[in-house]
């Protein structure tokens, strides 16, 4: 496995700009939306860790025994999904034809199966909120030119960080990288 880099930490300034360097992502066009949300889980990667780790911390110091369940059955049900999506055929397509319904039904395997051990609003709030807060910002911070350059300079690097190498097990990587290439190349020759 190659040296896995982390993303540089981005200015917070940058990362929650004025209200106008947010919008709401165009429903209709969902690769669009996908590339958007793509390209700033790697840009801000480690500001999302950063987010993520103090909510995460929070809601451990108030419920560690049920913060460590939660971890143990996403981790098992995650690690057992890139297992099957590696190993099993049909999975694998299914994956690679449906990544977003492939990661929605990991992450409603691992909340069905807290359900059953009685932990899910430790679930809810330790896990699920920090995703959501990651994703509600992926999907609605606009890119900036500067922003898509740094990602395309930085490609090499981001596909070899912890984020890269998540959307790199989910089947998002590779082609989303492709479409901000070719759409900076359009961008450079206009």
């Amino acid at each position: 496995m190659a040296k896995v880099e982390l993303a540089p930490l981005r200015p917070w300034d940058d990362f929650f700009p004025r209200s106008e360097r947010f919008g709401k992502p165009d429903v209709k066009d969902l690769a669009k939306w996908n590339n958007r949300v793509v390209s700033n889980l790697l840009y801000y990667q480690t500001n999302y860790m950063a987010m993520a780790i103090v909510v995460f911390l929070v809601v451990g110091f108030l419920n560690p025994l049920g913060m460590f369940l939660g971890m143990g059955v996403v981790s098992s049900v995650f690690l057992g999904s890139v297992w099957a999506g590696e190993n099993r055929a049909a999975i694998k397509t299914f994956k690679r034809q449906n990544p977003t319904t492939f990661v929605a039904a990991v992450m409603m395997a691992s909340y069905l199966l807290m359900s059953l051990l009685g932990g899910v609003m430790v679930f809810m709030s330790g896990i699920t909120f920090p995703l959501a807060l990651v994703l509600a910002h992926a999907s609605l911070r606009l890119r900036n030119m500067k922003n898509k350059l740094e990602n395309r300079i930085e490609g090499a690097v981001l596909k070899r960080s912890p984020v890269g190498l998540l959307l790199e097990a989910l089947g998002q990587q590779e082609e989303n990288l492709q479409k901000i290439q070719s759409y900076l190349e359009r961008k450079m020759k206009e």
